[in-house]
């Protein structure tokens, strides 16, 4: 393909290392160019409308041009744009959004610390889980447990606890403190005739085993999503999170729920902990809580988890972290204003009314000849499609094909693997849910004939 010299798309390709794609190939093929969002459509700088799908990466809540928004980093802006948290210093934003956060918690959380991603998020747990288990003198308590195809992220530690390999190849990751379970996939992965809590059980047994052959006393902490997203959304099955507290709770192993898309209702509550009856001791959160406006994050934690790390920094005279953005006023001021949007507007009321007409749909298309079968809960989910059979084709061929195809017909989604995912922004309506997956029938059609 060959582009204008002055281009975006030919100064990109000069100047930019993109994630996520065959750094070679897309010297090649280049960007589509998103020049404008407005609701839950993007505009690329050909004027050409899309549906946002995946509502950015899994985090527009409240759409795109959100005129509050943008008002509100205007105001914090003017007042004080920014300064740190560092050595007793505070401001009022920070303040009160983790006044705001540990209000919504579904379970009692104790204190809250803010970053930029949910990558350095779930990393600083980790590091904080190895600090408190030092300060409880427990120095051999270090592991980490996550499970394949759960995504946390892809810096050092938390990366290692994603269970993809994309992630891991040519990185020397995972680190070695890092284990993993399988996946909670019933349809993928169930015995001939095993119903879904026998299921559960079995996976819980499989965690329990793992934790006595590495040792109790070796395992910190069990990362999960409520609902594994990036994955290729992977709903638990019935009785599946009140088995793996159990085991978790007889080992004294903490138990990190990671919010990071689930969070501020994507699956019908404002958290899937709320959903799926999970009591953490740490929830992280990032993505909807500033509907991506402004990197943040948010970490919540229990007294259990926070008083031994409170302890030690006395112990050691200071607790030797933090990042320059940490709590930055800006990104405070628009997380709030977010929240206010998505409780002021019932957003989280509007995932649970709409969540039945999308699954419906969902199921729907499942009927086609391409798909093999779909998942999902609230306002995410999947298609699973059947792998492409041409001779030479590759794994996830079959879902690049119709990711392709759907953004033809005016729909972003995303390919993982053979699974076509979906995550709408939380203001979408009855129609446009119809309007999207009308689309990508017309897509697996095209794919088809």
């Amino acid at each position: 393909m060959t582009f204008m010299p002055n281009s975006v798309e030919a100064r990109d390709i000069a100047y930019q290392l993109h994630p996520l794609v065959d750094l070679r190939n897309y010297d090649k093929t280049g960007a589509l160019v998103i020049e404008r969002g407005e609701g839950i459509y993007v505009y690329d700088n050909a004027g050409r409308r899309y549906i946002e799908g995946l509502a950015g990466l899994w985090s527009v809540a409240v759409g795109f041009g959100e005129r509050r928004l943008s008002d509100a980093a205007k105001r914090q802006m003017d007042q004080l744009s920014y300064y740190h948290i560092f050595a007793h210093k505070t401001h009022g934003p920070s303040v009160d959004l983790a006044e705001k956060l540990i209000s919504l918690a579904p379970v009692p959380m104790s204190k809250v610390h803010f970053t930029s991603s949910g990558s350095e998020a779930n990393d600083l747990v980790v590091k904080l889980a190895w600090y408190r288990s030092n300060a409880l003198g427990k120095p051999e308590k270090k592991k980490i447990i996550g499970r394949l195809k759960g995504y946390h992220g892809v810096t050092i530690a938390a990366g290692s606890i994603t269970g993809l390999p994309r992630n891991h190849e040519s990185f020397d990751l995972p680190l070695d403190r890092m284990r993993h379970v399988s996946c909670p996939d019933y349809a993928g992965s169930a015995l001939p005739g095993e119903s879904e809590a026998a299921f559960s059980r079995r996976m819980a047994d499989e965690l329990e085993k793992l934790i006595l052959a590495e040792g109790p006393d070796t395992v910190a902490a069990f990362f999960g999503e409520p609902v594994m997203a990036s994955g290729g959304v992977y709903v638990p099955p019935e009785n599946y999170w009140a088995e793996i507290q159990a085991v978790l709770r007889r080992y004294d192993v903490l138990l990190v729920a990671d919010e990071v898309i689930c969070g501020f209702g994507r699956t019908g509550a404002m958290f899937g902990c709320e959903t799926f009856g999970i009591e953490p001791d740490v929830m992280v959160l990032s993505k909807q809580i500033s509907s991506s406006y402004m990197p943040l994050s948010a970490i919540l934690m229990n007294a259990n988890f926070y008083e031994p790390i409170a302890d030690e920094s006395a112990r050691l005279g200071v607790l030797g972290h933090g990042y320059t953005a940490s709590g930055h006023p800006v990104a405070s001021a628009v997380g709030l204003e977010n929240i206010r949007i998505i409780e002021e507007r019932d957003l989280v009321g509007n995932c649970r009314r709409l969540s039945p007409l999308f699954l419906e749909r969902l199921a729907g298309l499942a009927e086609h000849p391409l798909v093999k079968t779909w998942r999902g809960v609230g306002l995410i989910g999947a298609l699973e499609l059947k792998p492409a059979t041409a001779p030479g084709a590759k794994p996830g061929a079959a879902g690049a094909a119709i990711q392709a195809a759907a953004l033809e017909q005016g729909v972003i989604a995303r390919a993982i693997g053979d699974s076509l995912c979906f995550c709408p922004p939380l203001i979408i309506t009855a129609e446009q849910i119809g309007a999207m997956f009308d689309a990508v029938g017309r897509a697996l059609d095209t794919i088809a004939a």
